[in-house]
């Protein structure tokens, strides 16, 4: 059996900026600071994002941390009512596809903590595709999520599991980079956070410009 493991922010979705806008609005909330830095966000993950700016700003990453992420989350659902966001080309199409493919199980690598994963994904109704998945909650490094995304799979799937049919498929170089530190094949989309010529320089085993055009790819997973 293959295990499909999906990016979400860039590679399923775009959000149009409704999660650094909420995760600032949580800061001014929950700490009272209004001059919110700049920080890298595509292909990082919650915490990292979440410890990168309270490094900045200076605050304890543990002062009330679970509560700050609540409101986040809280506030993330507000602004996905309010903004929406985009799906992006040949998802629909392409999930519907695999999950009614026998020899294909689907789950989540992203760097979402995992609440704000499912707000996304109910926002969007793609929820019910994926059946495990590895989130930013408690790892700053990509490739510590990508092991628990892993782990995930083995167990869901027990001894249907084999770890040399694994993909992993992202907008991103730490998308690559995390593939490859469990040993998994690696698609990339030009539709998110870095550019067709920096995903190329990461030699991915498929690089495509978006989801839509995936038919060669399909074959693959028959065999």
């Amino acid at each position: 059996m293959w295990t499909l493991l999906f990016d979400i922010d860039g590679t399923l979705i775009r959000t149009r900026g409704v999660g650094m806008g909420a995760m600032g609005q949580a800061i001014v909330e929950h700490y009272g600071h209004t001059d919110i830095p700049d920080v890298r966000v595509h292909g990082c993950t919650d915490r990292g994002i979440i410890s990168e700016l309270f490094r900045q700003l200076e605050i304890d990453l543990d002062a009330d941390h679970s509560g700050f992420l609540q409101t986040y989350c809280e506030l993330l659902h507000g602004k996905l009512k309010v903004h929406g966001g985009d799906l992006l080309p040949g998802v629909v199409d392409l999930l519907e596809h695999l999950n009614a493919h026998p020899n294909v199980a689907l789950g989540l690598l992203t760097g979402n903590a995992q609440r704000a994963a499912e707000i996304k994904l109910d926002h969007f109704g793609l929820r019910e595709y994926f059946l495990f998945g590895g989130y930013g909650d408690d790892h700053s490094d990509r490739n510590d999520v990508a092991e628990e995304a892993s782990n995930a799979a083995a167990t869901f799937l027990g001894d249907r599991f084999d770890d040399a049919k694994v993909w992993v498929i992202g907008d991103t170089s730490n998308d690559i980079r995390c593939g490859r530190s469990i040993g998994a094949k690696v698609l990339a989309v030009e539709t998110g956070g870095d550019c067709k010529d920096t995903l190329a320089a990461k030699e991915p085993d498929l690089q495509l410009s978006d989801l839509s055009n995936v038919s060669a790819w399909l074959k693959t997973l028959d065999s």
